[in-house]
């Protein structure tokens, strides 16, 4: 039963945000068609490679069972072998912070609510890079966790992508993403029917961290 809870924990505070940070790859796979080759090159044209990327969010995860999508929003900062901070303001305040390590939710008032490591939740490290290489569009990692498929345009490109780890299917059916410099949109369906939207908005680069977000990551 305790097992059982853990994992339950885990997945509801993975999809209930979107953040993640670099960790160590997974096993390499075989290489990509050409088509998914090309997409994957021409993805790489657009986005922009930054230190640090920062914004703010809004989410709509859906429950089944539910009518109404359940809402909230904030602000974000992605940081390159670092991890994410998820930082929501509505309708209740809360941060969510995850490394290659670890992931801590903090209350408003800054209290520590829950705390996971991966020495305790070896999958852990798994989620967190896969997380992380969908809200960065890394494109070495997503091949490694995922099917591709998409198209790409000068407006922008979207990619499709569909768990090839069988720990991930478990929770996640697909991921759909949007974007151009930056990613735009992100479309979570999870394999019990729940999803989720967050999008992406006033994205911008920086080349360090701030100090008050660094204090976070340590």
């Amino acid at each position: 039963m305790k097992s059982i809870l853990k994992s339950t924990i885990l997945c509801a505070a993975l999809l209930a945000m979107v953040p993640a940070a670099m960790a160590e790859k997974p096993a390499p796979v075989a290489a990509k068609d050409q088509v998914t080759q090309d997409l994957l090159e021409k993805v790489k044209q657009q986005l922009k490679d930054a230190p640090v990327v920062r914004g703010n969010f809004e989410q709509e995860k859906s429950i089944k069972g539910f009518k109404q999508p359940l809402r909230s929003s904030g602000e974000f900062v992605v940081a390159k072998n670092k991890g994410i901070v998820w930082h929501v303001l509505k309708p209740f305040e809360s941060t969510l912070i995850v490394k290659p390590d670890s992931l801590q939710s903090r209350r408003g008032d800054g209290e520590v609510s829950m705390q996971m490591r991966a020495e305790d939740e070896p999958v852990l490290r798994t989620v967190n890079a896969m997380l992380f290489a969908v809200m960065s569009a890394d494109l070495v990692q997503l091949r490694q966790f995922f099917e591709v498929s998409g198209k790409a345009q000068a407006s922008g490109w979207q990619m499709y992508l569909v768990p090839r780890d069988p720990m991930l299917a478990q929770w996640l059916a697909s991921v759909d993403l949007q974007g151009g410099a930056f990613v735009r949109e992100v479309k979570l369906q999870e394999a019990r029917g729940d999803s989720s939207v967050i999008r992406i908005q006033e994205a911008t680069a920086e080349q360090t961290l701030r100090d008050a977000d660094a204090a976070l990551f340590r």
